[in-house]
């Protein structure tokens, strides 16, 4: 279960790595060219620059606590951040009739459950 958990916090952490490194650095205008991106259109800059920072934040908050023993519940912590997210993402991607997106969007928030459930009951890091 450990390594089903650690799995599942490596790929939640790859997609948050890549998806903040897109919104944070990319200019509005090329995401908004994209398919999934079509939303920032919609929004302000200042909007989309701050959704890329938290997903580079939850990117490092699904692994480096465990890594340097600082706060390991910060693991769950970060993965509930990550459901909450992954619902508006969801959200907003139904709104534009992105359903393939919500379904991609689905998974990530399962994972993200998982990671809660079990580091928060079944494999603790503080046991």
């Amino acid at each position: 279960m450990n390594l089903a958990l650690w799995i599942a916090a490596g790929l939640l952490a790859a997609v948050a790595l890549a998806g903040g490194i897109t919104k944070t650095f990319l200019p509005k205008e090329k995401l908004a060219a994209h398919e999934g991106g079509r939303w920032t259109a919609d929004a302000s800059v200042r909007f989309v620059k701050t959704l890329g920072i938290l997903e580079l934040l939850a990117a490092v908050g699904l692994v480096l606590p465990v890594l340097l023993d600082i706060a390991p519940v910060m693991v769950p912590v970060t993965a509930g951040c990550w459901v909450v997210l992954m619902v508006g993402a969801m959200i907003t991607h139904g709104h534009y009739g992105q359903f393939r997106h919500v379904m991609v969007n689905a998974v990530y928030l399962a994972l993200a459950a998982f990671i809660v459930w079990g580091r928060l009951g079944l494999e603790s890091f503080t046991v």
